[in-house]
């Protein structure tokens, strides 16, 4: 499922964006902004799910085209419609929860017929593609294989797809990983898969009072940040390095459960991904000291912020 990372991330987005439309908005208005982004992610992944979807019955379209031609060939007669039926794809489509997303999220409105028919063209023509349709039989182990393949190393391989994705989902390449992850995930257990429920109530939870902490915790953060800064031209530091660095001190003070040194190295993949080249580095060092003072200054009490009085 979605994992802490990724919540992270959303975080960081959020409030990016906050910073760049240079407002103090309401911590009500940012949890719509930071619920957004958790929707946008749902539905990019209930897009990709129906356009597999799409691209396996595909079989079936061509079979019917091809044998209405006005002189079908003995090949057009007997197009191989195997996938088409694929038995784990037809629970996929059965599945109630999946069917809701369809009458949510409506993806069919964003249907490329002509990249369906693409790629279920040039699929025809790999090779395991061939062994699964010449395959006697069907079992559970190629039924999956067949459709984990066709999602992960084919659909997010083939650029004209990929580049589809990007146009319509902004947050594609943010999500791409995650969302692999969470297909492959998904296919083992499809019927127990809850589309409106991506995101469990613990881990929303946490993004959320993260976000919320570091909004109405931003003066004690930067009063520590900034005495780690007197090296450092202050208008030069990254705004990202900022946020990821005021949010990395939240989690050191008010979030028990999670160790310093996770937190620590969270901030620093975060930096290396999203900002620039140095903020690794740079979060990383600011971060390490103001763990090490506040040790050394005996105040890593973690407390919930709403029970703090700082």
């Amino acid at each position: 499922m979605i994992s802490r990372r990724n919540i992270r991330v959303k975080v960081m987005q959020t409030l990016y964006s906050l910073e760049a439309q240079d407002q103090t908005a309401k911590t009500s208005e940012a949890i719509k902004i930071l619920q957004k982004h958790f929707d946008q992610t749902r539905q990019l992944f209930v897009y990709l799910v129906y356009f597999l979807t799409e691209v396996a019955r595909y079989a079936e379209t061509d079979s019917q085209f091809r044998s209405s031609k006005h002189l079908p060939t003995d090949q057009d007669r007997n197009v191989n419609i195997k996938l088409a039926g694929n038995e784990l794809l037809w629970k996929i489509k059965e599945e109630s929860s999946f069917q809701k997303a369809l009458n949510t999220d409506k993806p069919q409105l964003l249907r490329n017929t002509e990249l369906i028919k693409k790629l279920y063209q040039e699929l025809t023509e790999r090779e395991e593609y061939k062994k699964y349709i010449t395959a006697e039989g069907r079992d559970k182990k190629s039924e999956k294989e067949i459709l984990q393949f066709i999602f992960s190393e084919y659909m997010l391989q083939h650029e004209l797809f990929e580049t589809h994705i990007e146009e319509v989902f902004t947050n594609w390449d943010d999500d791409a990983e995650m969302i692999n992850q969470l297909f492959l995930s998904y296919l083992n257990k499809p019927q127990s898969f809850q589309f409106q429920e991506m995101l469990s109530k613990e881990k929303w939870e946490f993004g959320k009072v993260l976000l919320q902490t570091v909004l109405e915790k931003k003066e004690v953060t930067k009063d520590l940040i900034r005495p780690k800064l007197k090296n450092w031209d202050a208008d030069r530091i990254a705004v990202l390095d900022m946020i990821l660095m005021e949010m990395g001190v939240c989690e050191f003070l008010y979030f028990e459960t999670i160790p310093p040194k996770v937190t620590i190295n969270e901030y620093i993949d975060l930096a290396k991904d999203y900002s620039t080249a140095q903020s690794g580095q740079f979060v990383n060092g600011i971060l390490d000291n103001i763990h090490k003072d506040l040790l050394q200054e005996n105040k890593m009490h973690k407390v919930n912020f709403k029970a703090s009085g700082n």
